[in-house]
């Protein structure tokens, strides 16, 4: 290999392994061989690699094991993509799938240019990423054991009869039931004490974020999305922590594309038809744009706790949140007016929002 010639490694990177392939600039594809999945293994790779002088580009897919590969190839001075698996072009008929051809087929495509890296979120970034994420997994906890609760209750013909389930009233109700059979009870004992652990992490981990938050960079753009109606606390850090430094997006259009918020289209000719929404990107930051949207059912008004939490913010945050209510409160009852489902209306509404999000994004900077 000569000193001038650049060299695409692909790795197709498992918790125990990664294949590795070369492909030389104008030269040949080669597989060099499985290493473990380990740094000690990597660095030595690397190292050996780097004995034989020239440039290299690593490319590998985002997926389970994270991004410490990438940090490693970065400190050992290294350039290295990380790239979405779902935008890896793959050629029709192909239904072959090995790690070595998935590792011949990122070195080739990296060298073809074919390739778009993601981002990587820093360390810290990545931190409160995972902590937002493990409130996630909590909530999800916690609707899934309430929705067995309720499931037993129903099979046994056990109805609440009050309003709403889950409020201090109804957890009383809970407390004095009694089902008919001893075993059933055991159950749903087992139900409640599973809810109230799952409530528990949800509160601990909540504080725990709201603690990270006052420290962190991107602190002032959380702050600022919460002048919009909908977002409160932990949606705004959700989007953040999910989407990074939202100046990176050049237009309020390429955060809806990579938030999988703009319909599907098959257009030929004179003829152009869009289906729904793509779903491609970040659903954790979706989602939470989609829970934000719901609050635009009513009309348009800062409400108390809305200019709460509007106290001391910039005045462009404000104005952009004001701007919204009035675009996407209207939009709600003209969309309503034709009869769409409420489902439907409120991804059109969460793709609209994300545009004031957008906005908001640019105009406020992180610390």
């Amino acid at each position: 290999m000569e000193k001038s010639s650049k060299v695409f490694v692909g790795m197709d990177v498992h918790k125990e392994s990664i294949d590795v392939t070369l492909a030389e600039a104008g030269g040949e594809v080669r597989r060099l061989g499985q290493i473990g999945g380990d740094r000690g293994s990597l660095r030595k790779m690397v190292r050996k690699q780097q004995s034989k002088g020239g440039e290299r580009v690593f490319v590998y897919e985002a997926g389970p094991c994270g991004f410490w590969i990438h940090r490693e190839l970065a400190a050992l001075g290294e350039r290295c993509m990380v790239v979405s698996p779902a935008l890896v072009p793959k050629r029709a008929g192909d239904h072959v799938k090995t790690d070595r051809r998935d590792s011949e087929r990122l070195a080739s495509l990296a060298r073809a240019g074919e390739l778009e890296a993601i981002h990587v979120p820093d360390i810290r970034d990545e931190a409160i990423r995972d902590l937002v994420r493990g409130r996630d997994d909590a909530v999800i906890a916690q609707r899934r054991v309430r929705q067995q609760l309720k499931a037993l209750l129903l099979r046994n013909d056990i109805r609440y009869v009050g309003k709403t389930s889950w409020t201090g009233a109804h957890r009383r109700w809970l407390s004095e039931l009694k089902l008919p059979e001893p075993a059933q009870q055991i159950v749903f004992e087992e139900y409640v004490d599973a809810i109230a652990v799952a409530t528990g992490r949800i509160e601990r981990l909540t504080r725990a974020i709201e603690t990270e938050v006052l420290t962190w960079r991107f602190a002032p753009v959380v702050a600022a999305l919460q002048a919009m109606r909908g977002i409160q606390f932990v949606h705004a850090v959700t989007l953040i922590a999910e989407l990074g430094d939202l100046t990176r997006f050049g237009s309020a259009r390429q955060l809806m594309g990579y938030l999988g918020l703009v319909p599907r289209e098959d257009s030929s000719g004179e003829h152009r038809r869009q289906g729904s929404i793509t779903k491609a990107g970040n659903s954790y930051a979706r989602r939470a744009l989609i829970e934000a949207a719901w609050a635009y059912r009513h009309p348009a008004r800062v409400t108390r706790i809305i200019a709460t939490r509007q106290t001391g913010l910039p005045k462009a945050a404000c104005d952009i949140a004001w701007r919204a209510q009035l675009r996407l409160s209207a939009k709600y009852r003209r969309l309503s007016a034709r009869h769409l489902h409420h489902n439907k209306i409120v991804v059109a509404l969460a793709r609209e929002l994300s545009g004031f999000v957008w906005a908001i994004g640019q105009s406020v900077k992180p610390h």
